[in-house]
């Protein structure tokens, strides 16, 4: 259902190509640098020993002025639903409104317009699983540069034609997205391409910090704005566009959550990968470049499990009428109370608020089949879905004695199946498998106890 939480090393540890007359100023240091090492200089164990750049409010303001009106203002929508829930005034910026569906085009299009004409004329390359890949393919369309992307294998298949119809070219490899960014980096140094990557670059950040101008110009009073969080170019970039007064929460999904380790250890380390629903945040480790943003501001990072992910995606389509992949909704699955399991910090003990709260959105790209299983996993977090095994006679109207009970409770029944042979199923019974929509865990509980009331064992599944 999802990919792997994958490690992009920083892009400055490419060995590039020598193209005498491509050196260019790094956008956050001044130094002449080779574009096609990333964003800094000479070998990997010089470029080891170097301060990442940072990222200031100039940077980002500079950025806005290389975008100008290429990209979309993003609305700002007002949540009467998620500030009743919540307690205070919050707002939803929908960046799954962009242009290709998430924030990512700003930085790809931001880093690709300071390309010089010779960076140009070879192209670009980039590795993505998705919303990176769009942002790389749009912005090269518009540059009219030549992009080729590599994404895994097994890609869905809506956003590989996305990209393709960006006019990029698609090259399908390996099984994850760290295959093909061990592929896009070969093609980098084969061909001479400057390789994108997605958030470990000043120019990046910068760009997906034109999101942090965009919130402080419509939300004036902002007071707290909670970001979905990966690699932390997003992160970072309105980090470094806002004042300091506006307190800045990232939140990850908690099977890919590098950041929390990280800002502990004082500097950017691996976590093990493990497979997440929240796969356009599923990042195994920091970016040099945002990390040193993130950690020098003090932003904190709350982590947010599968199940408060779903329920926010559900949420979202239910109460907000906005429909958002699991990575762009993990600021709501931390904001709201009711939408937590317990155990990990939440934005909400974290946030302002007395002053309005702003929930960046940040993507939108979901394959309509994954959304169908995502609905069905987040009704069944919030106990609106049960799955039950009852066993039953094997004889005629038995299944309909069974229905009538749930009918009974005003259950409704989604799927029915017959299970008659297999271990501990007597001859003269079978079991039934009953997937139920019900209005939450009361209701839940009331059906499963009305059943075994009326001889029917049963098993949660």
């Amino acid at each position: 259902m999802s990919e792997q939480p994958f490690d992009l090393a920083p892009d400055r540890a490419l060995e590039p190509v020598d193209h005498a007359g491509d050196h260019t100023v790094d956008h956050g240091t001044g130094h002449a640098v080779d574009e096609h090492a990333g964003h800094g200089a000479g070998t990997p164990a010089a470029a080891s020993q170097a301060a990442p750049p940072t990222v200031s409010l100039e940077d980002v303001l500079a950025a806005r002025a290389v975008l100008g009106d290429a990209l979309h203002r993003t609305p700002i929508e007002t949540s009467e639903a998620y500030s009743a829930l919540f307690g205070a005034d919050v707002r939803l910026k929908c960046e799954h409104l962009q242009r290709t569906g998430s924030f990512k085009v700003r930085g790809a299009m931001n880093r690709m317009a300071q390309l010089s004409d010779g960076e140009r004329r070879r192209g670009v390359v980039a590795a993505s699983a998705g919303n990176h890949a769009q942002g790389v393919a749009w912005a090269a369309r518009r540059l009219g540069v030549d992009a080729e992307v590599h994404m895994p294998a097994d890609a869905a298949l809506p956003k590989v034609e996305a990209t393709q119809s960006y006019g990029a070219r698609v090259v399908l490899d390996g099984d994850t997205v760290e295959d093909a960014v061990a592929r896009a980096r070969l093609v980098a140094l084969e061909e001479g391409r400057t390789f994108v990557h997605p958030f470990d670059h000043p120019a990046v950040v910068a760009g997906q910090g034109t999101v942090g101008l965009e919130i402080l110009e419509q939300v004036p009073d902002v007071g707290t704005i909670v970001v979905p969080t990966g690699g932390g170019g997003l992160l970072a970039g309105i980090a470094a566009a806002v004042p300091a007064d506006v307190r800045v929460i990232g939140v990850q999904a908690a099977r890919a959550a590098a950041y929390p380790a990280s800002l502990a250890a004082g500097r950017p380390v691996s976590v093990p990968p493990q497979r997440t629903m929240a796969d356009g945040i599923a990042v195994g480790l920091p970016g040099d470049v945002p990390f040193a943003v993130v950690a020098g501001r003090g932003v904190p990072v709350v982590t947010v499990s599968e199940d408060e992910l779903s329920r926010a995606v559900l949420s979202l389509a239910e109460r907000a009428k906005q429909v958002v992949e699991p990575a762009g909704a993990a600021g709501i699955a931390a904001l709201v109370p009711a939408y937590r399991a317990g155990g990990n910090a939440a934005a909400a003990d974290l946030v302002d608020r007395e002053r309005p709260v702003v929930v960046v959105l940040s993507g939108g790209n979901v394959d309509p089949v994954l959304l169908r299983k995502l609905f069905r996993y987040g009704m069944a977090a919030a106990g609106r879905y049960l799955h039950l095994r009852a066993t039953i006679p094997d004889r005629p109207g038995a299944l309909a004695g069974l229905l009538g009970v749930v009918g009974g409770c005003r259950g409704d029944v989604v799927t029915v199946s017959h299970v008659r042979t297999g271990v501990g199923i007597s001859i003269e019974d079978t079991t039934v498998d009953l997937e139920i929509a019900t209005k939450g865990w009361d209701h839940s509980a009331a059906i499963v106890a009305a059943m075994r009331r009326e001889g029917y064992p049963t098993l949660e599944r």
